[in-house]
């Protein structure tokens, strides 16, 4: 596809409704206006749950052409770019599910100690300075991200698809097959095995 015209002409779709009228239309032009204006947010996302550069890009590809041939089917009921958002996040999962499947670790050996009387055994006392203070700091960024990753699968792609993608509640226990409830308490669980983790290190930062 030769991404030149499109560059060419920016304001030509920049209507998201004569951008999805000329994509109903099968507008060549409007398909690579979209892969122009959307590809690199979206790459973004698939990355981060897909963790492998060519399933990434596959999942993708899978999902433009999706939106392609489903895009008669799109209502206006919220922006194309949500909505696109949504249907790279389900060819992502689709792809995760696909894969050989692997025992997963437990989260268990991250989460914190409690005593018997349901009080954390560990006593947390304030960061000295604000999370969105810290998180501002590359290495911290890193140390977040690396966290993320140790996580078990589950409980990553909640924690991702929630905080992360900012999907809400509902849609996340829809995208997943599973019900609210253990949407919320498998991120429950995966906030409390990431402040568990990186707490220390911040600490001796």
């Amino acid at each position: 596809m030769n991404r030149s015209s499109a560059a060419r002409q920016p304001g030509l779709f920049e209507d998201e409704a004569v951008l999805v009228a000329a994509l109903r239309g099968g507008d060549d032009r409007a398909f690579e206006f979209l892969v122009v204006h959307y590809g690199g947010r979206m790459l973004a996302t698939s990355r981060r749950l897909l963790r492998n550069e060519e399933d990434a890009k596959d999942a993708l590809q899978e999902a433009f052409i999706q939106a392609f041939r489903a895009v008669h089917r799109f209502e206006g009921l919220a922006q194309l770019s949500t909505w696109l958002h949504r249907i790279v996040i389900n060819s992502c999962l689709m792809r995760m599910r696909s894969r050989k499947a692997r025992p997963e670790e437990s989260i268990e050996e991250m989460l914190p100690r409690f005593a018997e009387d349901g009080h954390s055994v560990k006593e947390y006392q304030d960061w000295p300075e604000s999370a969105e203070r810290m998180i501002e700091r590359r290495e911290v960024r890193e140390l977040v991200r690396a966290t993320i990753e140790r996580l078990p699968e589950t409980h990553r792609t909640v924690l991702m698809l929630r905080d992360i993608e900012e999907l809400d509640t509902a849609t996340v226990a829809e995208l997943l097959g599973i019900t609210e409830n253990a949407v919320k308490i498998r991120l429950h669980r995966a906030r409390q095995a990431l402040r568990e983790q990186i707490d220390p290190r911040l600490r001796e930062a």
